[in-house]
């Protein structure tokens, strides 16, 4: 539950964040700048990652309601798209804070802004999947898109402004999109992969069936979309 001192000190610590990026946000100078000590910010966040992930959160709110609020078009990979843009375009726009959730990654652990963005992606990939356009496994795909996104914001972030092409975002975009997903000619590989996957992607709720079924049913075709 948000309380004032807490709001209070998320707001020192993202200006901070933004100002001087990371390295700025120390303990110390969190608490100058809240008017707090340390000992209410340990009281508070646990620790002081437990801090950054929540100023961190607090700096991807925008990006994730904007994410949330894209309007479903009847084409699930136009609006895989949309959401590209709408991710590299933040991190770009806010490099400290994109910096802090995706530039020091920590094996085996998903910072709440990372898993929030995560769920969202995951999302658009099953919708791919249902339509019978994925030639890829869900789980393959959502790797796959991180990847080049993060990878592509990250590189975009460390060139000068004057030298990031836009284009670099829309190629890295369609070659990604190219390798997961299936267009509307299939040759005959691609046609029993993505309609593999995309009868995965509803046996989970295919009522007909009983559990055992929906789970023997769900490893055949996990072994045969990632063995083709």
């Amino acid at each position: 539950m948000p309380t004032p001192t807490r709001e209070r000190i998320i707001n020192a610590a993202y200006g901070l964040l933004r100002e001087g990026g990371r390295e700025a946000v120390s303990t110390r100078a969190v608490g100058a700048a809240a008017g707090v000590q340390a000992p209410t910010i340990y009281r508070t966040f646990g620790d002081k990652q437990g801090l950054l992930d929540a100023v961190a959160m607090h700096g991807f709110s925008s990006y994730l309601a904007g994410k949330t609020s894209l309007v479903a078009s009847d084409d699930p990979v136009d609006d895989l798209r949309a959401g590209w843009d709408l991710h590299v375009g933040f991190g770009v726009a806010n490099p400290a804070c994109y910096c802090l959730i995706y530039g020091e990654p920590r094996p085996g652990v998903l910072s709440p802004a990372a898993a929030a963005a995560a769920e969202i992606l995951a999302a658009q990939v099953h919708r791919i999947a249902v339509a019978g356009r994925l030639r890829v496994s869900e789980s393959q795909a959502a790797f796959m898109i991180h990847a080049a996104g993060c990878g592509t914001t990250l590189s975009l972030i460390a060139l000068p402004p004057d030298e990031r092409d836009p284009q670099l975002s829309v190629l890295a975009r369609e070659a990604v999109i190219s390798a997961v997903s299936a267009h509307a000619v299939w040759s005959d590989g691609d046609t029993a992969v993505s309609s593999a996957v995309a009868l995965r992607a509803v046996v989970p709720s295919a009522t007909v069936l009983t559990p055992g079924e929906r789970a023997l049913m769900t490893e055949w075709l996990d072994r045969f979309t990632t063995e083709r």
